[in-house]
């Protein structure tokens, strides 16, 4: 592979299709023994530094008024956010302290111990009721079966969403990250954007008249913090909340039928050892990594680890990478559903933009494979996965396979 022996000067690791086929990876552990601060002063998406070492990321991370993930800097994608488009987003996400921080404080109670336990016995029984229905002695795809039809009831039931109006959801969550609709369709995506923001607006206004619910969209409206958006803040928060809920825990929940596949003995060691799932969990979000990176613009000149980096620089920090560090995560390449230290991973963030949700994602996560176990259901995997050429987030659009 040309990315093996090419100068580094002339690499680019943000090129969407390398994270198709599994190039990314022996890209990345290129880039940690050759080159853990690279800079890339030609790539698709402009140019910017790539931090590909553990330890650098979260050094970063913890450096909020160095690193910003402000929208008006470009946000937290190495696609960078243009204030001057009508689908500028902005949120919480994209913010700095104080902001962030208030806004993040109204969005918390949303995913404490007693939320989980209250949503958990929803999500088991919509779990049990996919798996009782998929089909048995023929192909399907497990992506449209299982993964989106789990993560979309649940995005419905977290923001108390009308639920004839639920695949609405998907719409939006595809539409927000759509390179090709970024490209090609922008009106359309536009269209799909406007919609969202409508809705949304609409059942403000509705839950803003009534008393505060526990659903997410009720403390919100209900919060002083999130009482006064614009229309662009207002839209940037339900598109994160929104692919936040859905396509993270989606693509996991897809990547882990390749994993099981890939090392079918580690199916087995949790169907004998259940009290592993928790563990197995967490490796899943490790192997699969659903956000490949978070951006950061430096917001003075800075020196790091020898390199100068200048204001306004952009810094991509490679989860995907750190996650795979082998001084960190011992034969990382592989799927181990016992590893020791898996809850180490990065694919949540590190420091205070450290994934709001993530108790959220294991715990559908941790239902389904309990439900699969209990069921003793094995998934054959019948053809290749199917994944999007994305620099962003890790989206599987297909996984063929049947019921052994």
């Amino acid at each position: 592979m040309t990315d093996l022996i090419e100068p580094l000067d002339q690499i680019d690791p943000s090129l969407p299709e390398r994270f198709v086929d599994g190039r990314a990876n022996a890209l990345f552990e290129r880039l940690r023994n050759e080159a853990p601060v690279h800079y890339c002063a030609n790539g698709r998406f402009g140019p910017f530094w790539s931090i590909s070492q553990y330890e650098d990321i979260v050094e970063i991370e913890a450096l909020p008024k160095i690193y910003s993930s402000e929208a008006k800097y470009g946000g937290v994608s190495i696609i960078d956010v243009d204030p001057a488009q009508a689908t500028y987003l902005e949120s919480f996400i994209m913010m700095d302290p104080p902001n962030h921080s208030q806004k993040r404080r109204t969005i918390a109670p949303a995913f404490t111990p007693s939320e989980m336990a209250r949503l958990g016995t929803s999500i088991r029984e919509r779990t049990a009721t996919c798996l009782d229905g998929l089909p048995k002695g023929e192909d399907f795809d497990w992506v449209q079966s299982v993964s989106i039809n789990l993560t979309i009831d649940m995005l419905a039931i977290l923001f108390d969403f009308p639920w004839d109006e639920r695949h609405k959801l998907r719409i939006w969550s595809d539409a927000i990250t759509s390179l090709e609709m970024m490209k090609n369709r922008p009106e359309e995506r536009a269209a799909n954007l406007f919609e969202m923001a409508s809705r949304f607006h609409e059942l403000w206004q509705e839950r803003s008249k009534g008393e505060p619910g526990p659903d997410l969209l009720s403390m919100m409206v209900h919060a002083t913090d999130f009482g006064e958006m614009g229309a662009a803040e207002f839209m940037g928060n339900m598109a994160t909340l929104v692919v936040g809920g859905n396509d993270t825990t989606r693509n996991s929940m897809s990547g882990m039928i390749e994993a099981f596949n890939l090392w079918p003995d580690q199916w087995e060691k949790i169907c004998a050892q259940p009290e592993l799932i928790p563990n197995a969990v967490s490796e899943i979000i490790r192997w699969q990594c659903p956000a490949l990176h978070m951006r950061r613009t430096a917001l003075e000149d800075v020196e790091f680890r020898g390199h100068q980096i200048r204001k306004g620089d952009k810094v991509v920090l490679w989860y995907i990478s750190a996650n795979r560090q082998e001084s960190v995560f011992p034969d990382g390449h592989r799927f181990l559903v016992d590893r020791p230290n898996v809850r180490r991973h990065l694919s949540f963030g590190f420091g205070i933009h450290r994934c709001v949700g993530a108790r959220l994602a294991e715990l559908q996560l941790q239902i389904l494979l309990e439900e699969m176990v209990k069921r003793e259901i094995h998934v054959i995997q019948t053809g290749p996965v199917e994944r999007e050429p994305h620099p962003f987030l890790a989206i599987i659009n297909s996984v063929p396979v049947k019921l052994g």
